[in-house]
């Protein structure tokens, strides 16, 4: 068996490829980038594939039986470029696609799920055998702002007292492996989710516990939020996007009291405060 992944060189993707070597050999792992030297170091067969280049993806998922179709990081070109990769798949006689959505595709005011919706559709119209799994946010989305609430003496956001249920990446990446070498998801959509769910307050409190600093959490509008970030050093558009992100959180976007994703693993999801200390380390 043969199985492919897609943005390997993603952090995503990196986990997928390493947790499919590990489990069945570097031989039937084929890791595919738009940019295939900087996946060298992966120790499995690289491929050029570049999602805008359907030729590439044609020759990239020949021999291959399985696709893990992690989802392109570029908003706004996703749909196209997911539909290139479906029909490679379908000409190379792919028996089985794993894609990468988002918690609740079809009913979410993220920005960022308005492509996938349509993704799901060309997958299951395909008629290529799939599993959607639509993941909730990352851990990491949040914990990568602990260096700038250390240094600001707060963590700044627009969330109020919002839920979030995310979890590690690595989590994600462990439910796509399962699913990809266990019997029986073939023909289903999981909604994946943390066991927990936090609010930017407790996350808040969680480093101001670890650090014995105070680092309260400061709830702005979105509009001062996003000027904030500007004024960090972000574009306006990703400043927009990530503010956009906090208001969706308040509609409830990023909550999901799903246990399919613990489920999956066979082990609980990796808490907060796990991902916030890995943070402190880092830093």
């Amino acid at each position: 068996m043969k199985i492919a992944v897609t943005g390997a060189t993603g952090q995503l993707g990196r986990f997928i490829v390493e947790k499919l070597k590990a489990k069945i050999g570097a031989d039937s792992v084929t890791a595919l980038a738009r940019r295939p030297e900087v996946a060298k170091g992966l120790g499995v067969e690289v491929r050029l594939a570049d999602y805008d280049c359907p030729e590439t993806l044609d020759a990239a998922l020949q021999g291959v039986d399985k696709l893990m179709l992690v989802s392109s990081s570029e908003v706004g070109k996703r749909e196209q470029q997911h539909r290139h990769a479906v029909n490679a798949s379908k000409k190379n006689g792919i028996q089985h696609i794993v894609y990468t959505s988002i918690i609740r595709a079809d009913q979410s005011s993220l920005v960022v799920a308005k492509e996938h919706p349509a993704t799901e559709k060309d997958i299951k119209d395909s008629l290529i055998p799939y599993t959607i799994l639509r993941n909730d946010w990352y851990h990491e989305n949040y914990t990568a702002s602990v260096p700038a609430a250390m240094a600001n003496g707060a963590f700044y956001g627009c969330a109020g007292d919002a839920k979030i249920s995310s979890a590690a990446r690595e989590d994600y990446a462990d439910a796509a492996v399962a699913v990809l070498l266990d019997e029986g998801h073939e023909n289903r959509v999981y909604e994946l989710a943390g066991d927990g769910a936090y609010t930017l307050t407790e996350l808040a409190a969680e480093i101001s516990r670890q650090t014995g600093k105070s680092i309260p959490y400061v709830d702005l509008t979105e509009d001062d939020y996003a000027a904030a970030l500007v004024k960090a050093g972000f574009s306006d558009f990703m400043a927009r996007l990530f503010a956009g992100f906090d208001t969706s959180a308040k509609r409830g976007d990023l909550f999901c009291e799903s246990k399919q994703l613990s489920q999956l693993i066979g082990r609980p999801t990796t808490p907060i405060a796990v991902s916030v200390a890995k943070a402190l380390k880092t830093q």
